[in-house]
């Protein structure tokens, strides 16, 4: 027996999984496009219209079958690889590029209406490079569904794509040009006609010249409506059907309105014509829309170069070892690359042959190249600069560094912080008291003054259109956000910039924050006097070589001189092991001589441990971490800001002084457990303090996630990174003093974009109802005015100022202390 639609009544094909649940009661659906229109009506809490319905509704045409079928291939694993990611809850994460935004309510409108379908965790939308960061519960809803739910709402949703996005906003900067070209052609024949027409007024042109003027202007006018204006107005009929006004809706108003009676004045050859004035701020419109566009671009170019710097081709070597190029898709964890100086590398790996120099500059900030060797790991999208590499692939994809950057950079998009979630509710509102306030005004004008009437409400609906208070936050945060990443610090979160213009207080860890995490060989003491301090330190870098300890690296440049034989490790006290026949230990004093009267020299700073050659003392090693060159520098530059700056660190030893001392902090506290540092934080927090944390390991979680904005070094554990909401990918601590900087300077900028959006739709709405500013001004303010908040947005481009302290780089010279 066939079923019907719910929806549209048509025959549901055998087969068919398209439902929807109304009213507790699962219902059958002919195709994708009924579950989708289905779903979004049930998600509106609109049931009822169900219940009442005459009859079966029309059949949605915004999908046709070939639409469906393209929908249907999102949920094939294949297609999902190259914009979809699985978390770590099994849900998926979805990066889409969208199109048809224009203002923030549209935002709104996506967000509040995929967010409420079942199976989706959330939808985050970007208003400046109108990409969307979509995550969902494949069990509870297939992708393709939620695809066809933005089409159905207005909407176009793509895979994001660098390249194939790159080919479309070249296509929409090409069409908007077309448009831009046609309206003000238009514009300058409608004027030279209304010219004549004004001039002809006072000289009593001839009525059949009157009607002359009047259909040229009509005919050139027409293309400017129905072409150059038709984004106003597709935008308008999807704000009507989705029941939510965004700025198009008093545009589209005005716009149409002031056309149509224009055309049934000199149909019926009645009343005035006002072509002209509309093609004017048709034509002024779309140039401040393609000037915000050029801007938006710009801006989202460097989330694009990000993907774009994965080649599409790279070179493998096979079984034989032969060079064969490949699509970079096709790799595999195993391969074995080959990349020649000037190439880029693919994927994620390790080096196992060749020595060469690194551009890492696009991932971390850092500009100058690294030296890699065998053993060393490296990054797709770095670029070698001077020997052949190869290099065993260990990540590919998705699963890539720098796709997590983009990830996470996109997440730091997607999330808006008060400020702005404030300035979305309050453009969609404005929307609504422009027209009424419209209402007011023409009914008011049309009691006084009517023949004024038409033309003062056509003022209203366009000059305070709130483009420019929907635009004043988000420009500011996604160019400041992009500024801060070329500077190294990747922000994850959406709240780091305007938290971190509000911090008081920064905290360190020590070990991998202010040291390198990095421990080397400070001291040598011999104990007997046939023993030099060079042998020494190979008889212990023998003994060494099998361990993997962090305290082994430290004697690495000593390794290869002497072979330890039965060599064995107790932890926590050391290794023995036998060289040419002698037995030696190297540990603790008690683990070395089996005694503890073994006494560590005095004054000095670091973990001693002892070398011993048949149970007898022979030699002393001070194992030490480096101070990052930086550090005091830092330090000093936010003490300049302002800042308070702690020391708060696990260890218990010298060290932490002694790193105090050499950076200038004064507020340290040693011996911290996890649970001391998180309720440190807690403490400075209920005192009103705005807490910056800095850290790297494990035992930094806490406090990180407590913090209120946490910065994670690029060298931290997987754990650290995932709990921070900014990663310092350079590892140079002065960019933390110049992100605050250039923070701050955001926050100006944020304020002085909203105060000027403000002030101009308080200022043009009553000088617009007032009858003193015409169409054509209004048009040209309203596109001044969002033009004004983008291009103080950009400056934010310039960076922020570098912070002149009296250290100079001298003076922050590398110390070794106790890691």
């Amino acid at each position: 027996m066939s079923l019907s639609c719910y929806h549209c009544g048509e025959p549901v094909p055998a087969g068919s999984n398209f439902s929807v649940v109304i009213d507790n009661e699962k219902h059958d659906m002919c195709c994708l496009g009924c579950e989708a229109v289905a779903h979004a009506i049930v998600n509106g809490g609109l049931e009822n219209y169900y219940r009442f319905r005459d009859g079966p509704a029309a059949r949605p045409d915004e999908l046709s079958d070939e639409q469906q079928a393209a929908f249907a291939l999102y949920d094939r694993e294949d297609v999902q690889n190259s914009f979809v990611r699985t978390l770590d809850n099994h849900h998926k994460e979805a990066s889409l590029a969208t199109e048809g935004i224009t203002c923030a309510a549209c935002v709104w409108l996506i967000e509040h209406q995929i967010s409420k379908t079942a199976g989706v965790d959330s939808v985050r939308v970007n208003l400046s490079n109108h990409r969307a960061s979509l995550s969902w519960n494949p069990e509870q809803v297939d992708l393709s569904k939620l695809m066809a739910l933005f089409s159905v709402i207005g909407f176009q949703a793509f895979p994001y794509q660098a390249d194939e996005q790159q080919e479309r906003l070249v296509k929409e900067e090409k069409k908007t040009i077309r448009r831009l070209i046609i309206a003000g052609v238009g514009m300058m024949q409608a004027m030279m006609f209304a010219v004549m027409l004004y001039a002809g007024a006072f000289q009593d042109m001839e009525e059949q010249y009157v009607m002359l003027f009047r259909w040229l202007s009509l005919v050139v006018s027409t293309p400017v409506i129905l072409y150059s204006a038709q984004p106003f107005f597709r935008a308008a009929i999807r704000d009507f059907r989705s029941r939510h006004l965004t700025m198009d809706v008093p545009v589209s108003l005005a716009i149409g309105v002031a056309f149509a009676a224009s055309a049934w004045a000199t149909i019926t050859n009645s009343g005035e014509v006002y072509f002209d004035s509309v093609s004017m701020f048709t034509f002024f419109l779309l140039f401040g829309r393609y000037l915000e566009m050029r801007a938006r671009h710009r801006i989202g170019r460097s989330g694009n170069a990000l993907n774009t710097l994965i080649p599409t081709s790279t070179t493998r070597l096979n079984e034989q070892q032969e060079e064969e190029v490949v699509l970079t898709r096709e790799l595999a964890e195993g391969d074995i690359l080959l990349v020649k100086p000037g190439h880029t590398v693919p994927a994620d790996g390790e080096i196992i042959e060749g020595q060469s120099s690194l551009n890492e500059s696009a991932l971390t900030g850092e500009y100058m190249p690294v030296s890699k060797q065998a053993g060393d790991k490296v990054l797709a999208g770095t670029m070698n600069t001077e020997s052949p590499l190869k290099i065993r692939v260990e990540k590919t994809g998705q699963n890539a560094r720098v796709a997590n950057i983009v990830h996470l950079l996109d997440r730091a998009f997607s999330e808006r912080p008060k400020t702005a979630e404030i300035t979305n509710r309050v453009a969609h509102w404005f929307v609504f008291g422009v027209l009424i306030s419209t209402c007011a005004v023409g009914l008011y004008w049309w009691q006084h003054k009517p023949e004024d009437a038409f033309w003062i409400v056509l003022s209203v609906l366009v000059v305070t259109c709130p483009c420019a208070l929907s635009l004043a936050t988000p420009t500011a945060l996604t160019t400041s956000t992009n500024a801060l990443r070329e500077k190294g610090l990747l922000v994850t979160r959406g709240h780091v910039v305007e938290t971190l213009a509000q911090a008081t207080r920064i905290v360190f860890d020590k070990t991998g924050t202010l040291t390198e995490g990095r421990l080397v060989l400070t001291e040598t003491q011999t104990l007997v006097d046939d023993l030099d301090a060079d042998t020494a330190r190979k008889l212990a870098a023998a003994l060494e070589r099998s361990s993997e300890h962090p305290i082994a690296r430290a004697f690495d440049e000593y390794r290869g001189y002497y072979l330890a034989e039965q060599v064995t490790s107790t932890p926590g006290k050391g290794l023995e092991g036998e060289i040419l026949g002698d037995s030696y230990r190297i540990g603790t004093p008690e683990f070395v001589t089996d005694q503890s009267d073994a006494i560590a020299p005095p004054c000095a700073e670091g973990q001693w441990l002892l070398l011993g050659k048949e149970n007898q003392p022979i030699a002393w090693f001070a194992i030490g971490d480096h101070i990052r060159s930086d550090a005091a520098q830092a330090v000093q530059s936010l003490q300049a800001l302002g800042l308070e700056v702690d020391l708060l660190s696990g260890d218990q030893s010298g060290a932490v002084k002694a790193v105090a001392e050499h950076t200038g902090i004064t507020n340290v506290r040693s011996g911290a457990t996890p649970e001391d540092k998180l309720s440190y934080i807690r403490e400075l927090q209920a005192q009103g303090e705005s807490i910056i944390m800095v850290g790297d390991g494990v035992n930094d979680v806490p406090v990180l996630a407590g913090a209120d904005v946490s910065i994670a070094m690029s060298n931290a554990t997987d754990l650290a990174k995932t709990s921070a909401d900014a990663l310092l990918m350079a590892s140079h601590l002065q960019r933390i003093a110049d992100s605050i900087i250039l923070s701050r300077k955001t926050r100006r900028v944020i304020r002085q974009n909203l105060t000027w959006s403000l002030a101009y739709n308080l200022t043009a709405l009553p000088l617009a109802a007032a009858g003193i500013i015409p169409p054509y001004l209004a048009a040209i303010g309203m596109s001044a005015s969002s033009l004004i908040v983008v291009m103080n947005a950009l400056r934010l481009n310039k960076g922020a100022p570098k912070l002149q302290t009296s250290q100079t780089a001298n003076q922050a010279k590398q110390a070794s202390v106790t890691g």
